[in-house]
């Protein structure tokens, strides 16, 4: 398989804490015509050749589609859901926890199924991703130039390994990375109009629609995204992270940090300072290694916010799974989280 790369240069690589982190919904594949996602265009697609531009932008083009792709496990999920798991040769990123289990963010991904390059951040076998002779690696890019959960030291020996393709997750909405994953996932050979992917489409369409009218209907009630740690509370940036920029556009009054830092995607506040935002509902950040409501009770400032004491906190589920399947029911919590929610003095 031979491939042609355009502006492929050294990349920047975003630091691990600031990813924690609408309109008319658009069509899912970005202004394709409807026919991309269809049975003969995905045997074409198959059959190659193959050609993609991602999103920095580099185009991507080979003698037929390739067959065996490694991703991050969060980008790797998303391809999942749109039909690709047997592509899916390798991930790199939290893929399985202490227990053997699946990381949330793997998604639908079979975990037992792939090689696990990297299970955690700054974790990446050069020497694994060799073996398995890869075709194409694809991961998110949260700012422009950076390949995520690739390590700066050998970032450079990776990339001439195989093409590597990105796509913009950070400062557009949750839609936008959707539909282009959409559009990738198509160019692979997946088949857009498979009922398992229309039935996913139509669901985060109506979880779109529902949540705006719970946000219409909410009496104008104020949400604070945030993430708990030891000494900091991260106040998240509706500028920036993809999900809770599309809250905002879909109508929620998502709170906005007024001074952020961590490459704008968050203000960190101190726990005497928690209180300096007025939420009526504060979704909190549920990943693994974050403080939970238990964990927050002796923190100073936390049990006196107006939305703990309402018992008006919720889990967030701060890293999206880019795909309708995966991010519909990021939007119904937060749906179900207003609807069980007052305005507060």
């Amino acid at each position: 398989m031979k491939f042609s790369q355009v502006s492929l240069s050294r990349r920047g690589l975003l630091a691990a804490g600031g990813a924690v982190g609408a309109g008319a919904l658009l069509a899912a594949c970005g202004g394709e015509s409807e026919e991309s996602g269809s049975p003969a265009s995905s045997a074409a697609a198959a059959a190659g050749p193959w050609k993609f531009t991602d999103d920095q932008p580099k185009e991507l083009t080979a003698d037929s589609t390739p067959k065996k792709i490694v991703a991050f496990t969060g980008t790797a999920a998303a391809l999942v859901d749109l039909g690709l798991q047997d592509s899916i040769v390798g991930v790199f990123g939290e893929t399985k926890k202490a227990d053997g289990t699946a990381e949330k963010q793997a998604g639908a991904l079979d975990v037992n199924k792939v090689e696990i390059i990297g299970n955690a951040w700054g974790e990446f076998s050069v020497e694994k991703y060799a073996a398995l002779t890869p075709d194409l690696l694809i991961t998110h890019m949260f700012d422009p130039g950076a390949y995520w959960y690739l390590p700066d030291e050998s970032k450079d020996q990776i990339l001439k390994l195989a093409p590597a393709a990105t796509i913009t997750v950070g400062r557009v909405p949750l839609n936008k990375p959707i539909e282009r994953y959409a559009e990738l996932a198509a160019s692979l050979g997946a088949d857009l109009n498979a009922p398992k992917v229309t039935e996913a489409k139509a669901r985060f369409e109506k979880a779109a629609a529902d949540l705006s009218e719970a946000a219409k209907a909410s009496g104008g009630i104020k949400v604070l995204a945030g993430s708990g740690a030891a000494d900091i509370f991260y106040v998240s940036n509706p500028k920036v992270s993809s999900d809770i920029m599309y809250f905002k556009e879909l109508g929620v009054d998502i709170i906005v940090p007024e001074k952020t830092d961590g490459g704008d995607y968050y203000e960190s506040l101190s726990w005497e300072n928690a209180d300096k935002y007025h939420a009526d509902i504060i979704f909190l950040d549920a990943r693994t290694g974050t403080l939970q409501p238990n964990d927050l009770a002796s923190k100073p400032g936390w049990s006196a916010l107006p939305a703990v004491k309402a018992n008006q906190v919720f889990p967030w589920e701060a890293v999206p799974i880019y795909s309708w399947a995966g991010s519909a029911p990021l939007l119904e919590a937060l749906t179900a989280a207003i609807k069980k929610s007052k305005k507060l003095a």
